[in-house]
């Protein structure tokens, strides 16, 4: 009997747990607009004003008309554009939460590796062109980093 009551205490704390960590996830998810970071839309990133100064330079660059954030940030498949989103969205939250933002945002190797894939995917004919410099290839944000967000 004692040992079906501590099954019954522990379920119900668990599942006490469960339902604060979801209710707060929801409130949280809610609260920060997640569903917008979901979408194509590049004025999500405005949600956090972190991104301020990188939106208003994406609006003056020239990818402005053919490019969103997605088309550089994320992979251009379904499962790896929401796998960074995710994992993105984790760290934005993290360092917005805590406040531990840098004063410059700089681009992790991972999202590097990203936007370089992509400027080498929308700019095939070019980027095939650029041959490799001595022992390391060349890489497009070498020269053009301020591209997108000039």
């Amino acid at each position: 009997m004692a040992r079906v009551r501590r099954r019954t205490i522990a379920g119900a704390v668990g599942g006490s747990m469960l339902g604060v960590v979801l209710g707060l996830g929801g409130f949280t998810f809610l609260y920060a607009k997640g569903g917008s970071y979901l979408l194509n839309d590049p004025q999500a990133c405005t949600n956090c004003h972190a991104m301020n100064e990188q939106y208003a330079g994406w609006l003056r660059s020239a990818h402005h008309s053919v490019a969103t954030c997605n088309d550089c940030h994320t992979p251009h498949n379904l499962l790896g554009k929401y796998a960074v989103k995710a994992e993105n969205g984790f760290w934005h939250s993290f360092y917005f939460t805590t406040g531990a933002y840098p004063d410059v945002i700089r681009a992790r190797p991972v999202s590097r590796r990203i936007v370089e894939s992509a400027c080498r995917h929308c700019h095939d004919g070019i980027a095939q062109d650029i041959s490799a410099h001595g022992d390391e290839a060349l890489s497009c944000l070498d020269c053009h980093r301020n591209v997108g967000h000039p």
